[in-house]
């Protein structure tokens, strides 16, 4: 809705300049020397950037305020004697976020005025934008005007539209001086919650809040990557807008609707994403009822032993196409449980859990299920992707994995072993053994079948549509780093060793060993380009966090080795997504960042594996892992 600021600076002499832009005209200052960026940095995680223009500096910030579609740009005069004149622009198109850039835009967004609140309406489904600008002698100007030939390179390089236009309704101005500071204000929400907080008391809470954020983390989360990455987390857990029904029947269980986005631009809540991500934005930040609530939410969205995939935006309907996140939410509810002891939240949960697995061993949706063979997990149902890799463009499932995946039966391993515990504390031993000899059986199988002896490493899939697939993909290193590994444990060094030497990079691990005739070196162009290199060699950091437990647990007590694999991702946190950490990288150097900018599974893996590779008794370790990250 609210697209571009357009900011001018107007000095004493009546002198003007475009703020860190490149718009010239007669009588303006030179931009580029007088009005230009000298610093941006991030404080507490929160952006300032930094203009200078002959002999004055000018602040700029931007907050937006935490559980509210509100976002204040504040601005302060921090040198120079006397006071400026600014002149802010705003530029708006209102559409969704995955609209075409040329959609129509209003020729005349009504406007109307209260006092110094000005309120711009739109065809529904829209919700009008509110602004004020709080400052010494605010006025509005009213210039409407559009915008012609508006041009985003990145949606060029992306193979989209890439022109559009904008509309403006006009210019707020406002006086400036080093006592005076000054901030827009915009937003969605009624006047009444704008106006509960002056711009100076809301950017002071959000600081005290992110002080507290910062006090109930980890320790080891204190220092180092771990600040960033504990307000990066903050980012990812919301309160599911639109789902009215469903959260007047949680609440009425006691509970809250919570959930995590998967990443920032595009992305939904997905289950998968949710469950891996849980420990690292959660637990390891202090934040266990959360986790607990999240937890809860999925379990309510349970149908016929399945969590949801996904969410469609704008739905309120899951879709339930995947053969992993319900066995990623034994993963996460284990680690919630691990870290809280809630016995109440395994009480409610237990049985949910118990039907999942009756569920898988009957089948259920997509030929998810065992085989009734080998005790395996066998999944795939043509024209969809049930996998993490899941790319698919039109009707084609770029990497359609049909069969018994590694990473999956690693995973109902993992799961039939945790709910073995779990029934053996409340239930008792009878009934936990039924599960117990399933789990011994699938691990039996499991080695059997995956296990490559001459290659030292496991089948990616087998008994897919065309046999046994040896592609060498990540995905095998979940068989020795969860908490039940179903690898039998002399193979646990050689399946390792080959990753480290085929799919480590310093942003994480490839989907896809160089050499592979489907190897992609570069996820660019337009979108049946980038799906195709999607899963097919393309750097995925979360992977750091699966690969950081199979190194310890290789290498046991070996912290600063592991450690030494995440010290690639210190440079990525001034990157793609300042402070944050992007969903993909190349699979060649030098690992440009792409995809999302900000992904909660790479930041919440990140910073899990960061906390769990803290020295904790003075001792270096190895050095094993640094002289693999300096071989690359």
């Amino acid at each position: 809705m609210l697209n571009q600021l357009t900011e001018r600076i107007i000095l004493p002499d009546g002198r003007m300049g475009v703020i860190g832009g490149s718009e010239q005209a007669p009588g303006r200052l030179d931009v580029h020397g007088l009005a230009a960026l000298k610093e941006f940095r991030l404080e507490q995680g929160l952006p300032v950037w930094r203009y200078e223009a002959a002999g004055y500096a000018l602040e700029k910030r931007i907050l937006m305020l935490h559980q509210q579609n509100t976002v204040h740009v504040h601005y302060a005069l921090v040198s120079g004697k006397g006071q400026v004149t600014l002149e802010v622009s705003p530029s708006l198109q209102f559409r969704r976020h995955e609209d075409r850039l040329d959609t129509p835009v209003a020729e005349d967004y009504p406007l109307t005025r209260l006092g110094d609140r000005y309120e711009l309406r739109a065809p529904e489904p829209f919700p009008p934008l509110r602004m004020r600008f709080v400052g010494h002698a605010s006025t509005f100007l009213s210039d409407p005007r559009m915008l012609e030939n508006m041009y985003y390179r990145i949606e060029e390089r992306r193979g989209y539209d890439s022109g559009g236009r904008l509309w403006s309704p006009g210019s707020f101005r406002v006086e400036l001086s080093f006592e005076r500071p000054a901030s827009l204000v915009a937003s969605t929400e009624d006047w009444e919650i704008i106006d509960a907080l002056s711009p100076a008391q809301a950017l002071n809470f959000e600081w005290v809040r992110r002080e507290r954020l910062l006090r109930a983390a980890h320790p080891a989360a204190r220092s180092g990557l771990g600040p960033p990455l504990v307000f990066a987390a903050d980012q990812f857990i919301i309160t599911p807008a639109g789902r009215v029904a469903d959260a007047a029947r949680v609440h009425a269980s006691g509970d809250e609707l919570r959930s995590v986005i998967a990443g920032y631009h595009w992305f939904t809540d997905w289950g998968r994403d949710t469950m891996i991500s849980l420990e690292g934005l959660t637990l390891v930040t202090g934040r266990p009822n959360e986790a607990r609530d999240i937890l809860r939410t999925f379990a309510f969205y349970l149908r016929d032993g399945l969590i949801p995939n996904l969410f469609p935006e704008g739905g309120n309907e899951g879709l339930y196409h995947t053969a992993d996140a319900t066995l990623w939410f034994f993963n996460a509810f284990a680690r919630y449980y691990e870290a809280t002891g809630d016995r109440e939240s395994l009480r409610r949960i237990l049985p949910l859990l118990r039907d999942i697995v009756a569920h898988h061993v009957r089948g259920t949706r997509f030929n998810i299920g065992v085989d009734p063979a080998d005790g395996l997990i066998r999944q795939g149902q043509s024209g969809y992707q049930l996998s993490w890799m899941d790319a698919k463009v039109g009707d084609w499932v770029v990497t359609p994995r049909r069969g018994k995946t590694v990473e999956i039966n690693a995973l109902w391993y993992n799961a039939l072993m945790l709910l073995a515990g779990w029934v053996r504390e409340l239930v008792g031993e009878q009934e936990a053994r039924e599960y117990a000899e399933l789990a011994a059986r699938v691990r039996a199988s499991f080695n059997a079948r995956f296990w490559i002896e001459r290659r030292g490493y496991l089948y990616d899939l087998v008994d897919g549509e065309r046999g046994d697939d040896a592609a060498f993909r990540p995905n095998q290193l979940l068989s020795l780093s969860l908490t039940h590994p179903v690898l039998d444990e002399d193979r646990w060094a050689p399946v390792l060793e080959n990753v480290m030497e085929q799919l480590f990079t310093p942003v994480g691990l490839r989907s896809l060993a160089p050499g592979h005739p489907d190897y992609k070196p570069r996820y660019d162009g337009d979108l049946r380009s980038r799906d195709a290199a999607y899963h097919q060699g393309t750097v995925w950091a979360w992977l750091a966090g699966p690969l950081v437990d199979a190194w310890l647990r290789v290498h046991p007590g070996d912290r600063a080795g592991a450690r030494a694999l995440l010290k690639g991702f210190e440079s990525e946190l001034g990157e793609a997504g300042l402070g944050t950490i992007a969903e993909i990288f190349d699979a060649d150097p030098p690992f440009t960042p792409r995809g999302c900018v900000a992904q909660a599974w790479s930041v919440a893996e990140v910073l899990r594996a960061w906390v769990k590779t803290a020295p904790d008794d003075g001792h270096e370790g190895t050095d094993r892992g640094r002289r693999h990250r300096a071989g690359r």
